[in-house]
């Protein structure tokens, strides 16, 4: 499906998302910059759009990976474009069973994919691995406003508008009503803590962001 829909993939998550989505990106890079790492790794980095935002981070080596071979063919395209290639690598493999050694990262970014795992728990328990002690994983993804009017507002876009919008400029007819059934689905704010904690993070904590939109959920490996 993320193949199918590479070409529009990031015209369409600007476009839908009112440009809103860029700024949560640039939230999760000043929350990671505090921790002055190193290593990164980017799981489900798509197209690289926050392993780009994350390159301004001094001195941080990148690395992106992901299922979807159309979708790294574009973020390759990007970054060569960029011209951040010394900055960022973007290779192909699974969340669920990641090609690194353990230890090996000072942090680990997630950024609208840890829904799309098929088995969350043992994709949260691979990024604990590759963590170095006192590692970060830091996750931004969609979360279910709760307060009125945000909520009935949410729901009608994502289950009408979104869908019709993405189907039109991705040809796509299922791809968009997924984004909404996995939203949905989603264990999120306190029951993704609660399965943080289960892979063994310590010190969880989150950010909901723009009415409970989206939510940034951090973790440590201690």
């Amino acid at each position: 499906m993320f193949n199918h829909i590479s070409r529009k993939y990031d015209f369409l998550n600007h476009f839908l998302s009112l440009g809103i989505d860029k700024y949560w990106r640039k939230r999760v890079r000043k929350i990671v910059d505090k921790s002055n790492p190193k290593k990164i790794l980017d799981v489900a980095t798509g197209t690289g759009d926050l392993a780009i935002e994350l390159s301004k981070i001094n001195e941080v080596e990148i690395t992106g990976v992901d299922i979807a071979l159309k979708m790294l063919e574009k973020g390759k395209a990007k970054i060569k474009k960029k011209k951040l290639e010394q900055r960022i690598s973007f290779f192909e493999g699974d969340a669920e069973n990641i090609k690194f050694s353990d230890n090996e990262f000072d942090v680990v970014t997630v950024a609208f994919g840890v829904r799309n795992f098929e088995n969350i728990n043992l994709g949260l328990s691979e990024i604990h691995r590759v963590l170095n002690n006192n590692g970060q994983i830091v996750v931004l993804e969609f979360s279910k406003p709760k307060v009125f009017p945000v909520k009935q507002i949410f729901n009608l876009y994502f289950k009408n508008l979104l869908p019709f919008f993405g189907r039109l400029f991705s040809k796509d007819k299922s791809a968009y009503r997924y984004l909404f059934d996995s939203v949905l689905k989603f264990p999120d704010n306190e029951d993704f803590l609660r399965l943080l904690k289960q892979s063994g993070f310590k010190q969880t904590k989150q950010y909901r962001m723009t009415f409970g939109i989206s939510t940034i959920y951090i973790g440590q490996k201690l």
